[in-house]
């Protein structure tokens, strides 16, 4: 009876825009990769069996506890060495832990560790969060796991977790004096993974970025027929099964990079602008949910979740159209992937537990 009473009171309305985002995956990977197909049908169906029970679970006495957020968080940051000592690699990275069958990316973890104990330590300090030493403090917090994650190498996961971090910082508050220190600091930390900490493939991705005529059938390959399957979609799109950039192989890496392009060339401008005002709707369920809750930190939490996905919708959906480097982020409930949708699922779960605990 209390899981029913509970249920109630979800807000269906951002699961109903999860749902058609995950529909209109499902229809794209059945369309030209029907193995991806059932995997991901699979791994959506254990989403929202983790959303369901994730709601039911009392988050304010746990991750509400200043002790559980660091023992989450430091065994978050131990997951992210435990790849560099496992033997091969995936995609050219060792971001990847294997447990026998299983394989999952531990950077996708510490991910939620980073928004629960930033939004801990953010929603006490407020306005203080601009103090040096706070700044120094947040930022280590942000900068050890992303420093770990360069060195799998994975460039797009580092990039995300100190995008989180910034986010933060600037939803408490603004400092100009101390936000130019900050560019600095930044620039030079570039220049040092630059050096040494990129490898050469990624310094192409980067290169290719800034030059995209340089090596346009080589690092520039996979973001050109990206932009060739969006340009010749046409308002609708040429149909279901019709792709020609994925059903003939162009589009390399389709149903996870690039399954974005693969979508709009299907169902054109239509379906990509109806694919946005979605995303956009429960990027705002989330927001909304965040802003309404009475408890500060659950405040935060959400609206650390709607950055998360905003930085991720950003950096994939602009690796597609050539506009941001291609940095293997995910597009938030529509790329393929099991790692990314069960960390969505547990913050969806956290949410939909703020929206009861609110009612």
């Amino acid at each position: 009876m209390f899981f029913l009473s509970s249920v109630r009171k979800f807000d269906w309305w951002l699961l109903m825009g999860v749902a058609l985002i995950a529909a209109m995956s499902l229809v794209s990977l059945f369309s030209f990769e029907r193995e991806f197909f059932l995997r991901q049908a699979l791994w959506y169906l254990l989403f929202f069996i983790i959303v369901f029970l994730g709601s039911q679970v009392h988050w304010r006495f746990l991750v509400g506890q200043a002790w559980f957020r660091q023992i989450f968080y430091w065994c978050s940051v131990a997951l992210l060495i435990l790849p560099m000592f496992q033997s091969g690699s995936v995609r050219g990275t060792k971001s990847w832990l294997t447990l026998g069958a299983f394989r999952f990316q531990p950077s996708e973890f510490m991910k939620i560790a980073l928004i629960l104990l930033l939004a801990g330590f953010f929603s006490r300090m407020h306005v203080q969060a601009w103090l040096g030493k706070n700044i120094v403090i947040s930022f280590f917090y942000a900068a050890l796991p992303a420093f770990l994650v360069m060195l799998q190498p994975d460039l797009g996961s580092a990039l995300v977790l100190l995008g989180i971090w910034c986010g933060f910082l600037f939803m408490s508050g603004f400092h100009l004096r101390r936000v130019l220190l900050l560019f600095s600091i930044f620039f030079m930390g570039a220049l040092f993974a630059w050096l040494f900490l990129l490898q050469p493939y990624q310094k192409e991705r980067l290169s290719s970025f800034l030059f995209p005529e340089r090596d346009p059938l080589g690092a520039s390959y996979n973001v050109n027929q990206a932009k060739i399957a969006v340009g010749s979609a046409g308002f609708w799109g040429k149909g279901f099964g019709l792709g020609t950039q994925t059903h003939l192989r162009f589009l390399p890496e389709a149903a996870t990079d690039f399954l974005f392009s693969a979508y709009v060339e299907e169902w054109g401008i239509f379906g990509g602008i109806l694919l946005l005002l979605t995303f956009s709707f429960v990027v705002f369920r989330i927001t909304s949910i965040g802003y309404r809750s009475r408890n500060n930190y659950y405040r935060f939490i959400a609206l650390g979740f709607a950055l998360l996905l905003l930085i991720h919708f950003f950096v994939n959906a602009g690796s597609n159209l050539g506009l941001t480097p291609v940095t293997g982020i995910p597009f938030p409930f529509l790329s393929y992937g099991g790692s990314h949708l069960l960390t969505l699922a547990i913050l969806v779960g956290i949410i939909e537990r703020v929206t009861i605990e609110s009612s």
